[in-house]
């Protein structure tokens, strides 16, 4: 199997901690659904605020803040639009409210490039640029998009979102830890979540149209 991750990052991909590896692994011909649970600290700027409470609605970004947030992910790779994609659909749960931060990442095999399709239907598009450091996959944000209607819109940069996530294996303790934060220059600090979580596999027949965020790809951003 060889999932988006894999694709983009090539023989680098051998450098990930084998865990990480198999997290990231799954395709468009996998039966299973990735199933993690863990616990979460975030932060966000207060500054921001006012962005923050419509992004709920699209399931993207959200306003709160919490210490030992209970989180689940669930994962699963598809093809949309003739590309291979890999969905992850991230839930925190706070006191009497849930939030949901929705994602699809798109491997552009034309020209080789990696898109994040963040929030349901996926109108905020971003280029990601993987690497390993010591067997952590590190991911960064690069161009961004507006997309509406099937056109995209780049944002200039003073407006983009500074993006970096960290996802690494803990052998001793045999959980996934992840790391990851969200800046703008002109805005500061946005949002950070940081924690821990365990992740098993479930059998599936077909991927659930809840796991599938965003659809109406046959046309990825421009190069």
């Amino acid at each position: 199997m060889t999932g988006v991750y894999e694709h983009a990052l090539g023989a680098a991909a051998d450098d990930l901690h084998p865990k990480v590896r198999e997290r990231y692994a799954v395709d468009a011909d996998d039966d299973t659904i990735g199933l993690g649970r863990g616990r979460m600290d975030i932060t966000r700027g207060t500054h921001v605020l006012p962005a923050l409470y419509p992004m709920t609605a699209l399931n993207l970004l959200f306003p709160e803040a919490g210490h030992d947030v209970p989180f689940t992910v669930r994962t699963a790779g598809f093809r949309e639009g003739g590309h291979e994609a890999l969905a992850t659909i991230r839930e925190f749960e706070f006191e009497g409210k849930r939030r949901r931060f929705d994602s699809l990442t798109v491997w552009d095999s034309e020209r080789e490039r990696l898109f994040d399709f963040l929030g349901t239907g996926g109108h905020l598009v971003s280029e990601l640029q993987p690497r390993v450091e010591a067997g952590v996959l590190v991911v960064e944000s690069g161009a961004q998009w507006l997309r509406m209607g099937g056109r995209y819109r780049r944002i200039p940069d003073p407006l983009a979102a500074s993006v970096e996530v960290r996802d690494r294996y803990d052998e001793t303790g045999e959980r996934y830890h992840v790391d990851a934060t969200i800046e703008n220059p002109l805005a500061g600090h946005i949002l950070s979540y940081r924690g821990t979580f365990t992740q098993e596999s479930e059998p599936t027949s077909t991927v659930p149209d809840d796991l599938r965020p965003t659809s109406g790809l046959d046309r990825l951003p421009p190069g």
